[in-house]
């Protein structure tokens, strides 16, 4: 098996070459005076030879049979799964969360891989669609054509594969921009994929807005993933708008948790909200933002709550007794403190709880301490926005017709769960919920596996991703009309001529 080069240094590839580019370093955000490593700034420029390169790949990898893609895709996924410790290592250092959420990350890349190849099979010939005495109907999925796809900071590895790996079974060629904030890890995966795959299939453009803006709007890319806030997913719109280009967006949440007279306010309910609002310290789309418990369980479930989110250890990734690592960025860092603080002066009881576990490097890193908030309205800025990050307000209600028009009161609609023991009533709340996904009882990493549906209403995004829906959304679906007799179909009969 190779060895991956340790340069920790993301650039601009293309159809296997390091292209010339500029660099500036990418921070460890549990200690922001550390360099990690490098990443390069892509422009315009860079996404040109890239989408060229792609463009120029694609006839060939198109028309590759889809069983030798997957056998070529499978071989990436095998060595990738004996990098996944040293890979961890890396993207905890650069992105900030602790070790066993960076190794269900990296790991996810052979895990998608391996599945979306069992899928073969669907692209690998077209399907008999009818037949009768008129004649013969194909339908068959073709490639959409160049894939860009745009790739947070919070989860690159795994939310990058989910949209690579059907685009790239399904006979697509692509250009990836990495986040400037965590490309190293990422960078490192998609080099040890690109050398199991013809040159300029994958390609991959680091950094900012000027490289995002540039691919989205590049006439020759026919298909975008983009990962991401409402805010962005709405600029992506505008510039994929040129070219009608396909669209898959998975974009911002505020995801509620509502929780029934009927929850059993015991250790597992509470551990369980625990994990689905302070997981990667609150940075995932669809972590539970607000929770509405009802009156009668409200006092009994914040103190118990606020108790247990006391016990989160804050500190670097890295050493195995944090909870909870720093935040990425200074930018979300800076948004979410001020939002804190503009939510404490508005009257609100934020409680600011948990252990710092190194407090004389405290200042040094990007480090928050969860908060709870109570005593607060229902349309304050912190029950309304994707906090996205360790803060949680938590509001009681009376009853299902309150809560269920609480929940709904959003431009979001990513996820929700309903926690209850009388599993019809939460069913019937749930049918009521204006999201892509509910979950009864659980809302955490893992309740939205790959094989199932996943994408939002609203704000939330556009499109289903994972499972057979991921890849039909990296296709255009053509029917082929195979006729032997025309002669019922309506129109005017072909003139004869004169004297014929």
């Amino acid at each position: 098996m190779s060895q991956l080069v340790s340069t920790d240094r993301a650039g601009v590839v293309v159809a296997g070459r390091a292209v010339a580019s500029e660099f500036q370093p990418v921070h460890n955000p549990a200690r922001t005076d550390e360099i990690v490593g490098e990443v390069a700034v892509g422009t315009p420029e860079h996404v040109e030879q890239a989408v060229t390169a792609a463009s120029a790949a694609f006839r060939t990898w198109s028309a590759t049979p889809a069983p030798r893609r997957a056998a070529l895709l499978l071989a990436a996924a095998d060595e990738l799964a004996g990098h996944v410790d040293e890979l961890a290592t890396l993207l905890t250092r650069e992105q900030g969360k602790v070790r066993w959420e960076s190794v269900i990350d990296v790991g996810g890349a052979s895990k998608i891989l391996r599945y979306y190849t069992g899928l073969a099979d669907r692209l690998a010939a077209d399907e008999l669609f009818r037949q009768d005495e008129r004649g013969t109907v194909h339908l068959g999925r073709r490639p959409v054509g160049v894939t860009g796809i745009v790739v947070p900071w919070n989860s690159p590895v795994y939310l990058a594969f989910l949209g690579l790996a059907p685009a790239l079974l399904a006979g697509n060629t692509v250009v990836v921009k990495p986040s400037e904030y965590a490309p190293l890890a990422l960078g490192r995966v998609l080099d040890v994929l690109g050398r199991h795959l013809p040159p300029g299939v994958v390609n991959t453009v680091p950094g900012g807005a000027e490289a995002g803006s540039a691919l989205v709007a590049h006439p020759r890319v026919r298909k975008v993933f983009f990962t991401g806030s409402t805010a962005t997913g709405q600029q992506v719109m505008r510039g994929a708008a040129g070219n009608l280009k396909n669209l898959s967006l998975e974009l911002g949440g505020n995801d509620p948790a509502i929780v029934l007279p009927s929850a059993r306010i015991d250790d597992r309910l509470v551990d369980e909200l625990v994990r689905a609002v302070f997981t990667l310290s609150g940075q995932i789309c669809f972590d539970v933002k607000r929770i509405y418990v009802h009156r009668s369980r409200y006092a009994d479930f914040v103190e118990r709550y606020v108790d247990a989110v006391d016990r989160i250890v804050v500190g670097d990734g890295l050493d195995p007794a944090s909870t909870i690592g720093p935040v990425n960025n200074r930018p979300q860092f800076e948004r979410i403190q001020g939002l804190i603080e503009r939510t404490r002066a508005s009257g609100a009881t934020v409680r600011t709880v948990a252990t710092k576990l190194d407090p004389a490097g405290w200042d040094n890193g990007l480090f928050l301490l969860p908060s709870v908030v109570t005593d607060v309205e229902p349309g304050a800025e912190i029950v309304g926005c994707e906090q996205f990050g360790p803060v949680v307000p938590v509001l009681p209600y009376d009853t299902d017709e309150q809560v269920v028009a609480l929940a709904n009161d959003t431009e979001f609609g990513l996820s929700a769960s309903v926690w209850g023991e009388d599993r019809e009533h939460a069913l019937a709340v749930a049918r009521q919920l204006e999201c892509g996904s509910v979950f009864l009882n659980v809302h955490r990493l893992g309740a939205s596996d790959m094989t199932m549906p996943f994408g939002g209403f609203k704000g939330s995004g556009i499109g289903r991703g994972h499972g057979m829906y991921s890849l039909d959304a990296c296709t255009e679906l053509q029917v082929i009309a195979d006729y032997v007799d025309v002669s019922g179909f309506p129109g005017p009969a072909p003139s004869r001529g004169p004297g014929r």
